[in-house]
This record gives C-alpha cells, structure tokens and sequence, in this order.
C-alpha cells in the first residue's frame, strides 16, 4: 500500500508539473524567448476547430462541412514546414495541405478542392523549420509591440496551459473602429514557441466566433508521407488563384484608377457611391479587376468597421448568384438580395438592372440592409 501510494503521488506530481502554468514573464520576454528556441523537427497533435461564426440555419442546402459545424481532427507539420490538417466530421472529412507550391483544401461532404497559389516567401518556411538567421533581439520585439500599440491594446502575457503544455497567452482588441470584432487571443508553448490556441471573439460574445486549437502536442520527426495526401480524381476543382501575389503581378501598367470621377468613366455601367452610406463617410473609390471585368470598389468608414461595396456589371455567368445564391433571401424594396449575417458581421449580393451589387462589413444586420437599401 505505502509503495503504490508513492507511485501515485509520484504520478500526480509529474502529470502536475506537466500542466502547470510557467512562471510570469514580461511580454515582450515571453515573445523573444519563444522566437529564440530552436524549432522541433516536427508536429503531432489533436486539433479542435471550433465555429460559432456562422448560426445555425442561416446557409440553405443543408450544408455541413466541418469547416462550417466545426470538427475536431489531426495535425502534421514536418521538418521543412509542409502542413496538413484533417478535421473528421460525419459528413465527409476536410483535409488542408500546405506546400510550398500553395495549399490544397479538400472538403469530402461536396468533393470539392479548392486550390491557391502562395507567394514565395510564404511558401518557404511557415515558422516550424529551423531557424536560418539570428531571432529579434528585444529591442526589436518591443519596437514591434510599439508599433501595434498604436492601433490595438494589448495584455501582459497570461501564463497558462494550453494543449497540456505551459503557455503564454496575449489578448488583442482594437483601440477604434473596430466593427464587430472584439478581440484576438493567442496561446504559445512557453518552451517550444509554437502557436498552440487561436481564438477570435465578437463584441459582446464570452464565447469565441473562431478557435483553432491543439489539444494534444507530440514533438519529432514527421515523415513526408503524413502530410503528402491527394484529393479523390474525381473531386471538382476551384482553382483561386494566387493569394499574396504583389501588387505589379497581373496588372497593367500605370497608375491604379481612383476617384469617383475616374472610375466612372472607366466603367461601363452607372456607379452608386453617395457621400455617406449608413452614417458613414467616403472614402476610397478604385476600379480593380481586370480589363475585362472592372469592378468598382467603394469604401465607407475606416478600419475593422469599414463597409466595402462591390458593382460590376451584370453578365450571364453570374446570372445565378454564384456561391451566394445559397443565403437566405430578403427583400430591399421590390429586388431579392441574399445576406449572410455572422457575429463578426454582414454580408449582402442582389442584382439591380444590369448592375450586380455586394455590400459587406463588420456590421450589424440592420446597418448593412440600411446600406443596401440606400444604394438602390
């Protein structure tokens, strides 16, 4: 009894001094120590993807991919930094991989894959490969921190756990004009440096919107194999291009055309941009797109709080709705729009004559119909 009660105690201490919290660090401390570790050579771990984003019924077409319910799964992350995630759902599972090439989302409940390019110096190395190039000194990391400052209040570092291992975690909120967006936190392993939670709350919510977390983490070797996995053949394929790609790439040269004024007579459909849309000031008018799809891109208000409207011209291709034509139907005065609202905010796509219209932001409902309603 004396021996298996010692056992036991011994136990409890390990798994205790396991799942302690580490000691309390200064922020800019914790954030330089962990960017000064070494990388491990690679990642296991159990994943959760939590998604209280979108409520419940709000998409049509019973749609249940666990990027919309949420799931909970697997990840892998290998020496060179090549990723894959897989959230297990019983509506078909969703497998991410990260290449360098660019990443790959397979979702099984649509057999779709949805495929973009990376810009280079994203592909190369996403943070897990070892380091090439000496780590900020603290002066550095407390310049950056500064300069964040400015535009978002940020905690002390929390000393936590996370994943079962010791972590600092560090909450994030925008000092203005921040919508409905309330926060940003993210967890680390004290020791490792490896990003272990992130969660993003709405205004108003105790309860994350978005989580990604780990829930348990293994450190070593990574064969290529866990993370080499090819989609079904037969599965249908939307190629979004490349994401991050500069400025320059795909345009023509010269300067962008900005200006209500400008963009007007580049277009070749009527432009709605009053002066203030929803209590909200103009302002920025661009075309964007290319020769033979300019679009006109309006902003109102500024930061997390901006509205954004889309028009461009009607064409037979975008006759149905596209993607959006699954949202719910509401009626703005005579023309049938379709909306999605979320905690962290609204969108909204109809078609008016022979113009095709998308008003979006970090808004409440309300605001982005007053929006719509006031373009027609």
């Amino acid at each position: 009894m004396v021996l298996f009660s010692t056992v036991a105690a011994l136990a409890v201490t390990a798994s205790g001094s396991r799942e302690s919290p580490p000691p309390a660090k200064p922020l800019d401390t914790a954030i330089h120590d962990a960017l000064a570790t070494t990388r491990p050579e690679g990642i296991t771990a159990r994943i959760r993807f939590t998604n209280n984003l979108i409520p419940s019924g709000a998409l049509l077409n019973n749609v249940a991919s666990a990027l919309i319910t949420g799931a909970s799964g697997r990840l892998w992350v290998t020496s060179d930094g090549r990723t894959r995630i897989e959230l297990q759902s019983d509506a078909g599972d969703v497998q991410v991989v990260w290449d360098r090439p660019g990443v790959t989302v397979y979702d099984a409940s649509s057999n779709t894959v949805y495929k973009a390019t990376l810009p280079a110096d994203a592909s190369e190395n996403n943070g897990v490969s070892p380091d090439t190039g000496a780590s900020p000194t603290l002066a550095e990391v407390d310049d950056l921190l500064g300069r964040v400052g400015e535009h978002a209040t940020i905690s002390a570092a929390e000393p936590t756990v996370a994943a079962a291992q010791p972590a600092y975690s560090v909450t994030l909120s925008p000092k203005d004009n921040g919508g409905l967006f309330d926060s940003l936190e993210l967890a680390w392993d004290a020791a490792q440096g490896v990003p272990l939670r992130a969660s993003v709350f709405a205004r108003g919510n105790s309860s994350p919107a978005l989580r990604l977390e780990m829930t348990d983490i293994s450190y070593g070797a990574v064969p290529l194999s866990d993370v080499a996995v090819a989609p079904p053949s037969d599965a249908r394929v939307v190629d979004l291009g490349a994401i991050g790609a500069s400025s320059s790439a795909g345009k023509d040269e010269g300067s962008p055309v900005t200006g209500l004024d400008a963009v007007q007579a580049a277009a070749s459909f009527p432009i709605a941009a009053p002066d203030v849309l929803a209590g909200l000031p103009r302002r920025d008018v661009r075309l964007v797109g290319g020769a033979d799809s300019n679009a006109a891109l309006i902003v109102y208000g500024e930061g997390l709080g901006a509205l954004v409207v889309v028009e461009r011209q009607a064409d037979a291709q975008s006759a149905g709705g596209g993607a959006l034509a699954s949202l719910p139907a509401v009626s703005l005065g005579g023309v049938t729009a379709h909306e999605l609202s979320t905690q962290l905010g609204t969108i909204l796509t109809w078609r008016d004559g022979d113009v095709d219209y998308v008003v979006a932001g970090s808004v409440p409902q309300s605001a982005a119909e007053t929006a719509a309603r006031q373009l027609r």
